[in-house]
């Protein structure tokens, strides 16, 4: 007996103060194409994964560290070399905050300062 899930993920959608700026980061980030943009919403997409950015009004960034747990998500990148990818990304817009986890994960911020991870491609399996 197979049993069909009821839905699809479509797309995950960020909340932000510049979706502009955000879906631009992440389309440069992930080598995807800014599909719709303007000062309320804003989408990243490979034409089959998407990204989108959703404006909030008075949105505030989570903080990083944030050992209450208010940053809610993170996305998770594999690279296959950390220093370049770290570079690379440091160049589009993000930050490196000084807090790290460690030696095997880079904790770095988008413009609108949501945390993200790299870490290298072969830990994933």
């Amino acid at each position: 007996m197979t049993t069909e899930a009821p839905a699809a993920l479509a797309m995950v959608t960020i909340d932000c103060a510049d979706p502009a700026k955000e879906a631009e980061f992440w389309a440069a980030a992930l080598g995807w194409k800014v599909t719709y943009a303007d000062d309320n919403y804003g989408m990243a997409s490979d034409g089959t994964q998407r990204l989108g950015f959703g404006r909030v009004e008075e949105w505030q960034r989570p903080e990083w560290p944030n050992p209450a747990g208010t940053k809610q998500f993170h996305l998770d990148l594999a690279v296959d070399d950390l220093d370049a990818a770290e570079e690379q990304l440091l160049a589009l817009g993000a930050t490196k905050p000084a807090e790290q986890p460690g030696e095997t994960w880079t904790v770095l911020l988008d413009p609108d300062g949501h945390p993200f991870c790299l870490t290298k491609a072969a830990n994933w399996g």
